[in-house]
């Protein structure tokens, strides 16, 4: 028994340490083998339905669920009550993180008026929609404590996206709508309406809420026992849903890849994630916060639950698969920024030593 918990341990740090690696290794597989990723995808247990609309539960979004639970599962009582600590900077990275993707993503449909191919464009402003239509990713508090962020503003600014979710996803589908044009402003304005704010219901604020509840039922000790578990399940789990989703798209994008497109995937997408990352930090400055509630903001702003984004584009999105690939992409190039971010935070961060010198 012991040598079989040593293992799982071994192999949850070994995932934690390279879990960058690891999903671009799922990428990779994807292109080469999208056999089993396609067939996760058509795997479903029926059919949910409610007055706001109906969802099929199709194991992606089962999957998406639990990632939501156990983001729950880490919110600590204490940490929520916290929250109300420094409400000017949790508003205001909530307004900005709604506000600051969609004036970015207005400037690109402007940009992008005379380019070549109308559909690449639109498929873009879709993939870019649903990118910043998502809540805040939770691993954006992991990120922030690694960089000795304000844990209680990291929370905050992950349980009031999620909370406000159904309100604000909508919000930002109809706003690019009008930016975009033909069956694509459709199909915005259609998952707005009548898609959008049910499956959010379902697969990202219940569970979330189920996974606090659960946290203030059992206990902070005897979750303590099944963490280590919990940690890797969701691990495993996020990379199977990432390999599931880019088993859709990206084998019909490289065999024959558009470079052009693709280039410009790239771009604007490190150019939204970068401008987001700087909002954070722009912010905190002009309210004079310290650096610890600065790497809150940045983490938070800067980093999507596109896992979310990829499920509800491959469920109500069928007829326009590429679009996910813009979505697939923010979420390689969040990841390096926020490596990056981490890395900055550390040089220009005084240690405590010298603070104290």
């Amino acid at each position: 028994m012991s040598s079989r918990r040593n293992a799982l341990d071994r192999f949850s740090h070994f995932v934690h340490d390279h879990f960058f690696g690891l999903l671009l290794a799922t990428y990779v597989v994807a292109a080469v083998w999208p056999g089993p990723g396609l067939a996760i995808r058509k795997v479903s247990i029926g059919d949910l339905s409610g007055n706001w609309g109906g969802l099929n539960l199709s194991l992606p979004s089962l999957m998406l669920g639990f990632l939501l639970l156990n983001a729950g599962l880490g919110v600590k009582a204490s940490e929520l009550r916290n929250l109300v600590s420094r409400p000017s900077l949790l508003g205001l990275g909530l307004v900005a993180n709604l506000a600051i993707p969609i004036l970015f993503i207005f400037g690109v449909s402007r940009l992008l008026h005379g380019w070549h191919n109308g559909d690449e464009v639109q498929t873009i402003l879709v993939g870019l929609a649903l990118v910043a239509s998502m809540p805040i990713a939770g691993s954006s508090t992991a990120w922030s404590q690694n960089a000795d962020g304000d844990l209680a503003l990291s929370l905050g600014l992950v349980v009031g996206s999620t909370i406000l979710s159904p309100l604000a996803t909508p919000l930002s589908l109809h706003a690019v709508g009008f930016m975009a044009s033909g069956d694509y402003a459709e199909d915005l304005h259609e998952l707005a309406t009548t898609g959008s704010g049910f499956f959010l219901m379902a697969c990202v604020v219940i569970p979330s809420a189920l996974g606090i509840v659960i946290r203030l039922v059992v206990g902070e000790s005897r979750l303590a026992v099944a963490r280590p578990h919990l940690k890797l399940a969701n691990s495993v789990n996020l990379l199977v849903l990432s390999y599931s989703n880019a088993a859709a798209v990206l084998p019909r994008t490289l065999a024959s890849p558009d470079w052009d497109f693709l280039g410009m995937i790239v771009a604007i997408t490190a150019g939204l994630c970068t401008l987001a990352f700087a909002s954070g930090w722009w912010i905190a400055r002009r309210l004079d916060a310290g650096p610890s509630a600065r790497a809150s903001l940045m983490y938070g702003l800067g980093m999507n639950n596109n896992g979310t984004g990829l499920v509800l584009a491959s469920m109500a999105l069928a007829d326009h698969p590429q679009v996910m690939l813009p979505i697939l992409v923010y979420n390689l190039v969040q990841q390096i920024v926020a490596g990056l971010v981490g890395q900055l935070v550390r040089r220009l961060t005084p240690s405590p030593a010298i603070e104290s010198a």
